[in-house]
């Protein structure tokens, strides 16, 4: 937040820098409210579920960015082999065949019977200098057509359900132990808590200021008291001595 603030009161270049960082900051703000509802006894094991479905949903992308990435790039050579651009390779590789899996699929990009007359070329220089869009090739459109029914399948059937079914698994184990996942998590947010300043920032600043006074007083009171348990121990070792 200081650092959004500074860039917001700089020039208009750096205030779009600090409106972004701010935008960001309001986002991961208020999804930190999630935690609020860990101390739930219905609500709380629900966020664990999210938690745990994430995971599972890191896993989804990795078979999935095999699949995209092979879909993609063999697409990118069959129907734009002269585009050299790399915006538009990224583009077509990764960002079309993602939204193809839910449901927006460009047929007048991809199929050449379905594609109107435009200005476009073949040339890669023209393509480089003037940024004139691509044409497709025609040439083993057919294949494009198989492939993107293929990906399709795979996507939206296969792996798809598989995420479900990874879903399924996930919230049977963590509902089947709710009240022991609820004590558990209630315990980790009260020691959280525990541990934390009483104050919002900006004022949280008093409370490190307390804090640190604290751990020095201690610290200083703590070695006291150990000079003090040698001094004790070593009279005492001294008494026997003496009297021998």
């Amino acid at each position: 937040y200081p650092m959004a603030y500074l860039f917001h009161t700089q020039n208009k270049n750096q205030q779009k820098t600090g409106r972004t960082i701010l935008a960001i900051d309001f986002m991961v703000f208020t999804l930190r409210l999630i935690h609020i509802f860990a101390i739930h006894k219905q609500l709380g094991p629900k966020i664990i579920i999210v938690e745990r479905m994430m995971k599972d949903v890191f896993f989804f992308l990795f078979f999935l960015s095999v699949w995209l990435i092979a879909y993609g790039v063999t697409t990118q050579a069959l129907l734009h082999p002269d585009d050299g651009r790399v915006e538009w390779i990224f583009r077509r590789v990764l960002y079309r065949p993602y939204l193809q899996i839910f449901g927006q699929i460009p047929l007048d990009e991809i199929d050449t019977s379905r594609m109107y007359p435009r200005n476009c070329t073949f040339n890669p220089l023209q393509l480089l200098q003037e940024n004139s869009p691509s044409c497709p090739n025609n040439y083993a459109n057919w294949l494009v057509i198989l492939l993107l029914v293929i990906f399709l399948l795979v996507t939206n059937v296969l792996l798809m359900n598989l995420l479900i079914a990874m879903f399924s698994y996930t919230f049977q184990v963590v509902q089947g132990n709710a009240d022991i996942f609820w004590k558990l998590q209630r315990y980790n947010l009260i020691v959280e808590y525990h541990g934390r300043p009483a104050l919002a920032p900006p004022f949280i600043i008093i409370s490190h200021i307390t804090l640190v006074l604290r751990r020095i007083f201690k610290t200083t009171e703590h070695s006291k008291e150990h000079l003090g348990e040698l001094l004790t121990k070593s009279e005492q070792l001294q008494t026997p001595l003496l009297s021998y």
